[in-house]
């Protein structure tokens, strides 16, 4: 069986280009090692978000912000559905975006955080690990950069100050029979996604062939995914895979899980126009109408239910 690679961010530049821009190619998928995100940070961020979703439920609802469509605070328990899902998703989270300041040009699109009173080291936790997932999105961005070609600096502008989120999820405990499961088939609408906690076992993506393969990174690892964006971009030469996240084993049911989505974005009012390079005779512009990336991020929000 086919499986995704892992991959060592201290290779020499060009030699992960290669190797992650071909995993890339093959999967939409890589899991990536020394990504340099201290294991502290990490553990601050996973306690704190624990700490949260222990709270009474009418406490965490008081961060649920209408019309938001869950880019700041909290989303509660069912609330989110993949496109042409039956069931909504077995999750609750909360979302950590960037703060701009006023007068931003792109400060209307992108509301600035919330943060819960109850939890005293939530912020600076997220605030930390919100930055160092933005640097590591970079340097791999890099990576695919030079993948495609393209100068290594290519995305860095493209990105700056772009509307990335960094999501704390809770997967509570699975009681049989469940309808619907922990997250149901879908692709990510981002440009990349870098994503802790994948080591509880759920996380599947679906092959070429229509087998369910699992994705299960070394502890601290990252795996990381092609967005619908970055498949947009690319006229599908990368492409943005199905994945899902499957209900526990009987063994666990009673185990929940929890993880950390950094859903890496371009700038809002970047204009996602098909690379040159990845059209010609045999791979025809899929995607002739440009679009802004805030224009799809909305349109792919009101698909999954996030908003009206």
């Amino acid at each position: 069986m086919p499986a995704v690679p892992v991959l060592s961010m201290s290779l020499p530049p060009d030699r992960f280009a290669r190797d992650f821009g071909a995993s890339f190619a093959r999967f939409g998928f890589a899991m990536v090692t020394d990504h340099g995100i201290a294991p502290a940070l990490i553990d601050d961020a996973w306690a704190e978000a624990k700490a949260f979703f222990a709270l009474p439920e009418e406490t965490k609802r008081a961060y649920h912000v209408a019309g938001l469509g869950g880019a700041r605070g909290y989303t509660p328990f069912g609330t989110e559905i993949a496109k042409g899902a039956a069931h909504v998703d077995l999750k609750e989270f909360w979302h950590v975006g960037r703060d701009l300041p006023a007068g931003h040009p792109l400060a209307a699109r992108q509301p600035n955080n919330i943060w819960p009173r109850e939890i005293a080291g939530f912020r600076d936790a997220c605030e930390r690990l919100f930055a160092e997932f933005d640097r590591v999105g970079g340097r791999l961005l890099s990576g695919i950069a030079r993948y495609l070609g393209l100068a290594p600096d290519f995305f860095d502008a493209r990105v700056r100050d772009g509307n990335s989120v960094m999501r704390l999820l809770h997967y509570p405990p699975v009681e049989a029979p469940a309808q619907g499961i922990r997250a149901e088939a879908h692709e990510d609408i981002n440009t990349i996604t870098l994503l802790l906690g994948a080591e509880e076992a759920g996380l599947e993506i679906l092959d070429r062939d229509g087998r369910w393969l699992p994705v299960s990174p070394p502890a601290g690892a990252l795996a990381v995914n092609v967005g619908d964006m970055l498949q947009r971009l690319t006229n599908d030469r990368l492409p943005s895979t199905t994945h899902r996240v499957r209900n526990p084993d009987v063994g666990r049911a009673g185990t929940a899980r929890y993880s950390m989505p950094f859903f890496l974005h371009f700038r809002s009012d970047y204009l996602i126009e098909t690379l040159p390079d990845c059209i010609d005779a045999d791979h025809p512009n899929r995607y002739p109408t440009p679009i802004t990336a805030d224009e799809y991020l909305q349109q792919r929000l009101r698909e999954i239910g996030l908003k009206a």
